[in-house]
Order: C-alpha cells, then structure tokens, then sequence
C-alpha cells in the first residue's frame, strides 16, 4: 500500500514541477490562469496523498473484520487515485485534463547541485516550485489622468548642456523719431533693451521600489518607473514656469516679480469672472499698435468652468468652450492651457493679490536646458530590504524673455 502511495505522490510532484516549469516560460495569460489552476488541483491532491502515506507508516493494529472492510476500500480508493494520477488531473470548473508527463529525477539533481555551486560562489539563484506558488499579474499598466500642463510643451526650449547660466536681451521700445531743421543735429532715438537672466536650477525625482516588482511579473518595471519619474520632474517644470520664485535655485515663473520683462504696472485686478472677463483681459494685451493673435490663456481647471457656466439674459452659454487635447481647447476663438498652479479667479478663498491667470504668447518664456534627464538606479543603497532606489536629475532654469511677454490677472477687491 505505501509503496502505490509513494509512486503516486512522486508522479504527482513531477507534474507539478513540469507545470511550474511550463508557467515561467508562458507569456499567455490565459494558459498562465489555466497551469495555475492546473497546480492548484494538484497540490490538494499531494497533500491527500502525503496525509494516507504518513497513516500507512503508523504500526498496523490487529486486523479485526470491520479492518477487512476498511482496508478493502483503502485499496479501491488507492487503485483508482493511480489511474486518476496516470491519465488526468481535474481543474475546478473545468472537469479533467490530461496530465503532463513526468520530470526525470536525475535532472531534479543536478538542478540542485548547480544552485548549491552557484550560492558557494556568491551568485543568486532561482527556485521555483515547492515555495511559493507563481502569482501572475497583468502585462500592463493602466495610465491614470494627464498629470502634465501641456504648458511646458508651448515653451521655448533652448538646450544649452553644460552651462551654467544664460542672459538672454529683449527690446522694450523705440522712441519716436523727430523732426530736425537743416544743419542741426539728429535727435537721440536709442532703443531701449533689457536682459532676462536664467540660472542653473536642480531638479530631482527619487524613487524606491522592492525587488519582488521586478521579479515576480513579466511587466518592464524599469521602463515603468522611468517614465513615472520622468514625469514628477516635468509636473515640477511645468508648475514653475508660473510659480517659480525666482530665488536661488529656483526658476523665475510667470507670476515672480522676478519675471522683471513684465510691468507689473500692467497686471489686471479682477474680482471674478463675468462676461466682461475675457474680453477686458485680450484687449489689454500687447501694444498700441496691435492686437496680438498669438496670445494664450493659461489658467485653472475651475476658472475654466466658471467661464462656461455663464449664461445670457436668455439663458444661453455665454462663451462656446471647445477642448481639443491634452487640457488645451478654445474659449470662443481665443487658446486656453490649463495649468494647475494657477489659483482659482472664481473661488472666494482666493486671497486678494494673488496672481491667477495669465495671458500672452508662450514663446515669451524660455526654458533653458542645462542637461539632459538623467536617471539612474541602485540596488546597494537598501540592499538587505530588498529595495531598489531610483534617482532622476536635471539641470535647468527659466524665465520670460520678451517685454510684457504676458499679461497677468490677480485677484481683486
């Protein structure tokens, strides 16, 4: 009887060794479900058989005639299990399959005499099977929403690797020229410029992941993380170029009065947003001479929907808002970017003097590449918990480089 039971737990770990074995190389998710179950079903059936091995190898008591009995449906049960094992496996829901055939022992052997020679010369080893279970996971990662203002795509990039700084000259005007008699002399008519500075900022992304990410699934995680952290460098990037302080270290956005192409002297004030909004904000910009069609509104997501909920007399929607991608669209004719730092003209929490909205052609403001992104990773830093750091760095700096380039809004009264 334990010599049957034997036999038939063997066949059934070598199946079960063929399977895991099958499971490493599929790259099918639904074979990989299907060996999954497969294993399942056969690792239920090894515990039942390990359980009748271990009572066959307790002392046999005296035979009595009920034992008779017993023992007589052991062997039934026993015979059957074997011819159960020789030809098939069941899988829940799907009845039974035939089984694969066994792995050869001698193979099993030398699997481990080649692990053991590998760990005694410090290098890491696979194990699969009579561990752990494979756990399978998609081959995909779902994107979630744009993260990215579209803003820092509209720029101006100026790639300058290796520098450290750059002054770019913008024309603020020209004076008028005058009339002049015979004989006297030529009135001054000197342009008058000024100088945008741009200096090396330092900006980083940093992440730390566990080893089993990369292990225990056939998804590029690595390609993964570099396109997440790719992507918080730019979320930074694009905020800055409206928020950046300006300090040291820091870019000068949109909104800095370090932004000194800008007079301040024309920012608008404005206490919300009406019918009247949008209008008094593209008249105001640019020249004299002109009105500016290049120019774009750089705004919040809420300030945006504030103009779309206007309405007439007659109940009709003030402005036509049409989106084409990427958070940009059109208000009426005029080009919308939406850009989450941008505070909320709408809102009553705005703080008064708080710069909201901007308007101008986004080729006014320069971002300057100092280096490339670079990303590199580590797997010493926390390598006895088994973690993998990643580090993203890039050198750049930015700032409005044509003379009232942009016109901004703040938060009135």
């Amino acid at each position: 009887m334990k010599e049957r039971l034997m036999k038939l737990l063997k066949a059934k770990e070598e199946a079960r060794q063929a399977l895991v074995e099958r499971s490493e190389k599929s790259e099918n998710v639904e074979e990989l479900r299907q060996i999954q179950a497969e294993i399942t079903a056969i690792n239920n059936e090894i515990e039942e058989l390990r359980s009748m091995v271990e009572a066959a190898e307790q002392p046999a008591p005296t035979a009595t005639p009920e034992d008779k009995d017993t023992d007589a449906r052991t062997a039934a049960t026993g015979a059957e299990a074997e011819a159960r094992a020789k030809s098939a496996t069941f899988i829940p829901g799907k009845g039974f399959t035939a089984s694969p055939d066994g792995v050869a022992r001698k193979a099993e052997i030398e699997e481990a005499e080649e692990r053991g020679k590998a760990l005694k010369e410090g290098c890491a080893v696979k194990l699969s099977g009579g561990i752990v279970l494979p756990k399978f996971t998609g081959t995909t990662v779902n994107k979630t929403f744009q993260q990215v203002s579209s803003l820092l795509d509209a720029v101006d990039v100026l790639p300058l690797p290796g520098g450290e700084s750059y002054a770019q000259a913008y024309e603020k005007s020209n004076p008028d020229g005058e009339y002049t008699a015979e004989g006297a002399a030529a009135g001054d008519t000197d342009p008058v410029f000024g100088e945008a500075d741009i200096l090396k900022s330092k900006i980083t992304s940093y992440s730390e992941v566990t080893e089993e990410v990369t292990k225990l699934s056939n998804i590029d995680y690595d390609s993964v993380i570099t396109n997440g952290m790719a992507t918080s460098v730019r979320k930074k990037l694009a905020k800055e170029i409206m928020v950046g302080d300006g300090t040291a270290g820091h870019l000068i956005g949109i909104f800095s009065e370090n932004a000194t192409a800008i007079d301040a002297s024309t920012d608008l004030s404005m206490k919300g947003i009406d019918n009247k909004t949008l209008d008094t904000i593209v008249f105001s910009y640019g020249g004299d001479e002109s009105i500016e069609g290049q120019g774009v509104l750089i705004l919040s997501k809420q300030d945006l929907k504030a103009f779309s909920m206007l309405r007439t007399t007659g109940g009709k929607k003030y402005h036509e808002i049409k989106f084409t991608s990427g958070g940009t669209g059109f208000i009426d004719t005029i080009p919308f970017i939406i850009n989450s730092a941008c505070l909320p003209l709408s809102a009553d929490g705005t703080a008064e003097n708080k710069y909201c909205m901007a308007y101008g052609n986004p080729l006014c403001y320069r971002l300057t590449n100092f280096s490339e992104l670079e990303i590199t990773k580590s797997t010493e830093y926390k390598f006895k918990e088994g973690m993998i750091a990643n580090k993203g760095v890039i050198f750049a700096g930015g700032n409005v480089v044509s003379y009232n380039g942009f016109i901004r809004v703040k938060k009135g009264k």
